[in-house]
């Protein structure tokens, strides 16, 4: 992906000394998942504060990041979205290393940053069941991952 990234993680997040392979795939993991929960708020074509709250909210949570490194993670994911035509770049990263409850929890993400405004707009409700197919998610954690993150925002199904 985009080199500015990789300095991010170097400069933020990695042990000093440190550049392996690994690292560099925990990075391109890290900026996969950043850029899925950004979609959620961008396909409604509004900016909403609560949906943004949340998106921070769960980056620094998910990956343990400060204000700061949200941000810039943030920053960079969203150039990275526009340089992107497909979301095969992050789909298929996230598909390879994360196994079946690391999926999950990123489907979840994206149903609680969708449901952040009280309502899952049905553009939102298209890209997460969308991403979560692509994620060769199964199908009952699929719904289970949904429930999960409408309850964690006052939304009962």
């Amino acid at each position: 992906m985009l080199d500015a990234i990789n300095r991010f993680f170097s400069e933020h997040l990695a042990a000093p000394g440190s550049d392996t392979d690994e690292e560099a795939d925990e990075h391109r993991l890290r900026l996969a998942t950043a850029a899925l929960l950004i979609e959620v708020t961008r396909v409604e074509r509004r900016d909403d504060p609560d949906e943004a709250a949340a998106l921070e909210a769960a980056l620094q949570r998910k990956f343990e990041l400060d204000a700061d490194e949200t941000d810039a993670l943030l920053r960079l994911a969203r150039d990275e979205i526009e340089r992107s035509v497909s979301y095969y770049a992050f789909t298929s990263l996230i598909h390879e290393h994360f196994d079946v409850p690391s999926k999950a929890r990123v489907v979840e993400l994206m149903w609680r940053i969708a449901a952040a405004d009280g309502v899952v707009d049905k553009h939102q409700e298209a890209l997460v069941r969308k991403i979560a197919g692509l994620l060769y998610l199964p199908h009952q954690q699929a719904v289970e991952a949904k429930i999960r993150g409408l309850r964690a925002e006052g939304i009962e199904i």
